[in-house]
């Protein structure tokens, strides 16, 4: 999925790069486009690791937009968008009409419970009221970071922390709370824009758009197929096994990792690498678009 994304940007948004955190470099090689960062897991799962590449493009550029692996960009990307400083995010609502809504429909969810209770911890962690009214939920698969005069690394800087925090709790997904937290405290506004003339793909919301009246089943069926022969690729029996055995382990390993790390090297977890290589194809120009794998 990620070099589909590439191979978009490549084809809409020649004039820009982008900026990719992945352990498995050697899959980018062949794209001049890509700027690829050789990065190792830090959390427990990956779902925070996005700060890390966008901490890093915004050090090359004012203003970076982040995508999710599994987006792909169907067109041109209007060379008239523009974003206020501070955080921008094409889908956001607030945050507690968010969390009402899901106790509503899982009142008796344990998960959900555990969910909330973290959240209240985080947000006592770093002093802000957990009701504060302008918390924010957002819709991470789609956002754009520009700069504040530093406060975008007080904000990076909180959501570190607030995610290994998250981690040592056990609440290993769902970075948008942390990033709510964060940009509340560091005073790093959240803006919410259409962002008119992006055409984009997303299964999920391709999927309510169809159902919605919104748009066709054949508009997009190119970007369904392409992403189901990949999600769904055939596996045997033994390999399909496998990976549920390695995916288990592999969590264990992770969750004991950061919880005995989180004590005596705290600083690697939050920030990463201080100056992380970025390996820059020959070719490669433009402003970077920032992509987490």
């Amino acid at each position: 999925m990620a070099q589909l994304l590439a191979t978009d940007l490549a084809q809409f948004a020649p004039d820009h790069a982008l900026i990719l955190y992945t352990n498995q470099p050697h899959y980018f090689a062949a794209q001049a486009n890509v700027h690829v960062v050789n990065h190792a897991r830090r959390g427990v799962l990956p779902y925070h690791e996005r700060r890390f590449a966008i901490a890093a493009a915004l050090k090359l550029v004012p203003t970076v937009m982040y995508l999710d692996a599994d987006v792909r960009i169907c067109a041109p990307i209007p060379a008239d968008l523009e974003f206020l400083p501070g955080l921008t995010a094409r889908s956001c609502g607030n945050l507690h009409h968010h969390l009402q809504a899901q106790r509503e429909k899982h009142p008796q969810s344990t998960e959900l419970r555990h969910k909330m209770n973290v959240i209240e911890k985080m947000a006592h962690r770093i002093g802000v009221d957990p009701a504060h009214p302008d918390l924010k939920f957002i819709n991470e698969f789609l956002f754009v970071l520009h700069q504040d005069q530093g406060r975008e690394q007080e904000f990076l800087k909180l959501w570190g922390d607030l995610a290994l925090y998250a981690d040592t709790l056990g609440l290993h997904k769902h970075p948008t709370y942390a990033m709510a937290l964060a940009a509340i405290k560091s005073n790093f506004p959240i803006h919410h824009h259409e962002m008119p003339g992006l055409d984009f793909f997303d299964d999920q919301i391709e999927t309510v758009r169809i159902r919605q009246g919104q748009s066709s089943p054949t508009a997009k069926a190119i970007y369904f197929e392409q992403q189901r022969r990949i999600e769904e690729a055939p596996q045997g029996f033994l390999q399909r096994g496998w990976q549920r055995v390695t995916k288990k382990l592999l969590f264990i390993y992770h969750r004991l990792r950061v919880q005995g790390l989180a004590f005596v090297a705290r600083d690697l977890l939050v920030r990463g690498d201080r100056s992380p290589e970025i390996r820059i194809f020959e070719g490669c120009r433009g402003e970077p678009v920032s992509f987490w794998d």
